[in-house]
């Protein structure tokens, strides 16, 4: 009778068929994720220190900040761009090319700098993530007394920006138009941001950075190395240093 109730209880082996069911279903899952919510980014420069290092490895949600459809709507949290966040975005000054920087002004706000200290609709910002590498170094007026010092020809403005920026300018702030993002970076005497292109248009935001998967310390010219021996000579150089130049205290750390 034990051995007629162990045939009973023994569960039916899955076939080869089933088997390769649920591994297709499993990788369509996958790729539907990678392909359409979440997209690796790496970090190429320092503006964002210390918040993202050069090297950094993060996955972006791309769907946070898309126009919610009704059959994922309820399904994935849908927001609105917020001041502060840390966006992936192409840049308007170069087509083609991600860059990750954190949003200082939403459209209809009023944004300057004052001796390289945001203020925004009047009131100055809180900003425990901003550090000033560079300040000793050079004296920038246009950097750090945004709109109110007009660029000279050593600034590094973007032409098309420095030839439309005085349409925006009220007083001594920048107002933000409809649909449109002022960006910094957090290592703000490095980083090369709004104030030197202009704004970010809402359709060029990808998404937003989720956690650090991997980092590794990366050279900081790195990401304008284009040549096939250079960037084999880097992918060795990784082979041979994973374990001693991963930054294995940054694995799995939100970004924030």
């Amino acid at each position: 009778m034990a051995k007629k109730e162990n045939a009973q209880a023994e569960k039916p082996r899955e076939t080869t068929v089933e088997f390769l069911a649920s591994l297709a279903a499993v990788l369509v899952t996958g790729l539907f994720i990678i392909t359409f919510i979440v997209q690796a980014f790496e970090i190429p420069s320092s503006s964002m220190e210390e918040t993202l290092l050069i090297g950094d490895h993060v996955f972006v949600n791309r769907e946070q900040f898309a126009p919610p459809t009704r059959w994922v709507g309820p399904i994935l949290p849908y927001r609105d761009i917020r001041r502060q966040d840390i966006v992936v975005f192409l840049s308007p000054a170069e087509p083609g090319l991600y860059v990750v920087k954190r949003i200082i002004g939403a459209p209809g706000d009023r944004v300057h700098l004052r001796d390289g200290v945001v203020y925004r609709n009047g009131e100055k910002l809180d900003e425990p993530y901003v550090i000033h590498q560079a300040r000793g170094e050079s004296y920038n007026p246009y950097r750090d007394n945004f709109p109110a010092v007009p660029p000279t020809e050593y600034s590094n403005v973007v032409p098309e920006w420095q030839s439309t920026m005085k349409q925006y300018i009220q007083g001594d702030d920048l107002v933000v138009p409809p649909d449109h993002y002022f960006a910094m970076g957090d290592n703000r005497d490095v980083s090369y941001d709004s104030r030197y292109w202009g704004f970010i248009p809402r359709e060029n935001v990808i998404g937003r950075p989720m956690f650090i998967y991997w980092s590794f310390e990366t050279p900081a010219d790195q990401y304008l190395q284009k040549g096939i021996g250079q960037r084999l000579g880097f992918v060795a150089h990784v082979v041979l240093h994973f374990f001693d130049e991963t930054r294995w205290r940054r694995t799995f750390r939100m970004v924030r």
